[in-house]
C-alpha cells in the first residue's frame, strides 16, 4: 500500500526562505498579522489530516468507486469518504482562505495552495470535492447578488454544502458556443421569484451528486431565448439540489439529477456524473449572456487546483518510488557492490534509476515554488492597497496560471509514470498504488481545457494578442535574477542557461508572432511545444534562486541544501536540454502537418 509524508520541510523552504511569503503578506491589510508560526501550525495539522484521514482511503476509494441508485438518481461515495468529510468539515478546513465576512479565517490563498498540495497527494479523488466548492465559492463572491452570497456562501464557506460547475455537454467539450442547456424565465410556470426553469443535459460533471453534504450548489451554463448564438449568449445560474427556503432551511428537491456515472480509467473514487436538468429552478448569476466572463473565476481557480492535483501525485509517487528503490535489491552496480553483505544492491544504486527519481524530484520542487509564487499573486492582486502591484500580480497570474496547469499536468504524467517504472512488474500491480496514481494523472491533462487549449490560451491570447505586455513581466523577474547573480561565479552554471534560454524564448516568440501574422494556424502548430519551453524558463528560473538559497546555506552542513543544490544541479544538466528540441520543432511550422490529405489519415 503506498504511503504519504507531507513535505512540510521543502514547504517551509519555499514558504520562508526562497519567496519569504510572510513579508509579502503583511504588506497586504487581511494578512498583516500573519507570521511564520501560524504557517507552519496551520500546515502541519493540514498534513496530519491529509497522511492520516484520507490517504488510507486512496486505494479503497479506487477499488469500490462511486454506486449510484438509478431509481433514486443518489450516489453513494466510497466507504470512509463521508465520515473523512465530516472530519474536515468539523476541523473548519473548508473556511481557511474563506471570506470572514461568510465564516471564513481569512487566511491567505498562498496557505490554501499548500494545504490542497498535501490533499491531493493524499487523495486526489476525494479532495476534489470540497476543490470544487472552493470554485463555487470564488465564483458567487466575485459575481452574486447580496442575496445570492447570503444564501450560499456561509454554507459553502462551512462545506455543509458543496458546489459543482456544469459547463460540458456530450456535443460540446471545450466549445462552449456549442451547448443547447435552456433556460426561460419561471414566470411562464406561474413563478414570480425572478427564477428560471433550466432543461438540458450536462456530461464529465466531477462531484455532481454524492453523500457528503446536504446540499449541491451547481452553477449552470445555459441560453436564455433571446441569446445570440455562440459564446456571447451564454448565461450563468445557481441551481441548488435542493431550493433553499427563506430562512435559509432546505426545501424540495430541485429538478436537477443524475442519470449515470462515468465509468473512468482514474479518480474512481470522485463521482463523475452526467447530469438531467428538467424545468430545474435556478437563478441567474452575474450579467445575462455574460455567463463565461463569471465562470472564468471558478474554471481559472480549477485550472489552478488541476495543477495542484499534478503536483500532489509527482510528490506522492516521488516518495514511494523513493522508498521502494531503497529496499529492492536487484543486480550489482556497474562499478562493484556497493552493499556487499546483500546478495544484491539496492536499484536505487543504479544511474537510470536515480534519473527517474531526480526527474520526479526537480519537477515536484520546481511546481512547488511555481504554485506557491502562483498563490502568492493571486493574494496580492486580490488584497494589495498598490494598484500597481495589483496590476502586476493580474497580468502574471494571467499569464502563469495555463503554464500550472499545463506543464505540472505533462510533468506529473511524466513523473508518475517514471515512478512506476522504478517499481518494475510491482508498479503495474495494483498493491503497491503506482499505477493508480499514473491514472489519476493522466485526467489532469485532459479536463479544465486540455492541455492544447492552455497552449493556445498562452501564446494566442496572453502573449500573442497583448503584443508580449504579460511576458515581458516575466522575463524582467529573469533578467532582475541574471543582474543580481550573474557577478558570482559559483551561480554562472545556472546564470547561464537561464540567460541563454530567455534570449532564446525572446526570439522565438517574436518569430512566431510574425508566422501568425500571415496564417493563424502556425499558432496551433507551435503553441504546444512553446509552453513548455516557457515552462522550463520558469522553471530554471525558480531552480536558479532555489540554487541561490542552498549555496547561501552551503556552511550549514544541513542535507537539506546539498541536496537542493544537487537537484538544481541535475534539472539544468537532464532536464533542461530538453527545450532546444522543443524550440526547434516550434519552428517546424504548420505546413507538414497540414501536407497529408485528411482523407489518408
Amino acid at each position: 500500500m503506498a504511503h504519504y509524508t507531507p513535505p512540510l520541510r521543502d514547504m517551509q523552504f519555499v514558504l520562508h526562505e526562497l519567496l519569504n511569503v510572510t513579508d509579502a503578506l503583511k504588506q497586504l491589510p487581511p494578512h498583516a498579522e500573519i507570521d511564520v508560526d501560524t504557517m507552519n501550525a496551520v500546515l502541519e495539522e493540514g498534513g496530519k489530516f491529509a497522511s492520516e484521514v484520507i490517504a488510507p482511503l486512496n486505494q479503497i476509494g479506487d477499488a469500490e468507486g462511486c454506486s449510484l441508485n438509478r431509481d433514486t438518481h443518489e450516489v453513494t461515495t466510497p466507504s470512509g469518504f463521508k465520515a473523512a468529510y465530516d472530519k474536515f468539515v468539523e476541523g473548519g478546513w473548508p473556511s481557511l482562505g474563506c471570506d470572514a465576512a461568510y465564516g471564513g479565517q481569512g487566511l491567505p490563498v498562498t496557505l490554501n495552495q499548500c494545504l490542497y498540495e498535501m490533499l491531493n497527494s493524499a487523495n486526489q479523488a476525494w479532495t476534489m470535492y470540497p476543490g470544487l466548492t472552493r470554485g463555487a465559492y470564488e465564483c458567487l463572491h466575485a459575481h452574486g447578488t447580496p442575496e445570492q452570497r447570503q444564501t450560499y456562501l456561509p454554507k459553502l464557506t462551512s462545506g455543509e454544502w458543496t458546489g459543482t460547475m456544469c459547463l460540458t455537454e456530450a456535443h460540446c467539450g471545450t466549445d462552449l458556443g456549442l451547448l443547447r442547456t435552456k433556460a426561460i424565465p419561471s414566470e411562464s410556470d406561474g413563478q414570480a421569484d425572478g427564477s428560471f426553469l433550466i432543461t438540458g443535459n450536462k456530461i464529465f460533471i466531477s462531484a455532481g451528486e454524492h453523500d457528503l453534504a446536504a446540499n449541491i450548489v451547481h452553477l449552470v451554463l445555459a441560453r436564455l431565448p433571446d441569446a445570440p448564438a455562440g459564446s456571447k449568449g451564454i448565461s450563468l445560474f445557481v441551481v441548488p439540489k435542493f431550493l433553499v427556503n427563506a430562512d435559509g432551511s432546505l426545501g424540495a428537491r430541485n429538478a436537477i439529477t443524475c442519470g449515470a456515472l462515468e465509468h473512468k480509467m482514474g479518480i474512481h473514487g470522485n463521482a463523475t456524473c452526467q447530469m438531467n436538468l428538467d424545468g430545474a429552478r435556478g437563478w441567474l448569476v452575474g450579467e445575462p449572456n455574460k455567463g463565461l466572463n463569471a465562470m472564468f473565476v471558478m474554471m481559472n481557480a480549477a485550472r489552478l487546483g488541476v495543477g495542484m492535483q499534478s503536483l500532489g501525485l509527482t510528490e506522492v509517487a516521488y516518495q514511494n518510488a523513493v522508498a521502494y528503490a531503497k529496499q529492492r535489491l536487484q543486480s550489482r552496480a556497474l562499478s562493484g557492490a556497493k552493499a556487499p553483505e546483500q546478495p544484491a544492491d539496492p536499484i536505487i544504486v543504479h544511474p537510470d534509476v536515480r534519473r527517474m527519481l531526480l526527474s520526479a524530484r526537480a519537477y515536484a520542487e520546481g511546481g512547488r515554488a511555481l504554485a506557491v509564487f502562483t498563490a502568492m499573486l493571486i493574494d496580492q492582486e486580490l488584497s494589495s492597497t498598490n494598484e500597481t502591484v495589483k496590476a502586476d500580480a493580474a497580468d502574471l497570474v494571467a499569464l502563469l496560471t495555463p503554464i500550472v496547469k499545463a506543464f505540472l499536468t505533462d510533468n506529473a504524467w511524466l513523473s508518475t509514470s517514471h515512478c512506476l517504472q522504478v517499481f518494475g512488474g510491482h508498479g503495474y500491480v495494483r498493491e503497491w498504488g503506482m499505477e493508480q496514481f499514473v491514472r489519476d494523472a493522466r485526467i489532469n491533462m485532459i479536463y479544465e481545457g486540455t492541455n492544447t487549449i492552455q497552449s493556445l490560451d498562452l501564446l494566442g491570447r496572453k502573449v500573442l494578442l497583448d503584443k508580449g505586455k504579460k511576458l515581458k513581466k516575466l522575463i524582467e523577474l529573469v533578467q532582475q535574477l541574471i543582474e543580481a547573480e550573474g557577478g558570482d561565479a559559483a551561480m554562472l552554471e545556472f546564470i547561464n542557461p537561464l540567460a541563454d534560454l530567455g534570449e532564446k524564448l525572446t526570439k522565438l516568440t517574436t518569430e512566431l508572432g510574425l508566422k501568425a501574422f500571415s496564417n493563424p494556424d502556425e499558432v496551433g502548430a507551435a503553441a504546444v511545444d512553446y509552453l513548455r519551453v516557457v515552462g522550463h524558463l520558469v522553471f530554471a528560473y525558480f531552480w536558479t534562486r532555489m540554487a541561490r538559497v542552498a549555496l547561501d546555506h552551503q556552511a550549514d552542513e544541513d542535507p537539506f541544501y546539498r541536496t537542493k543544490l544537487a537537484t538544481a544541479r541535475f534539472y539544468f544538466s537532464f532536464l533542461l536540454p530538453e527545450t532546444a528540441a522543443l524550440i526547434r520543432s516550434a519552428r517546424a511550422g504548420v505546413k507538414l502537418l497540414m501536407a497529408v490529405d485528411e482523407a489518408q489519415f
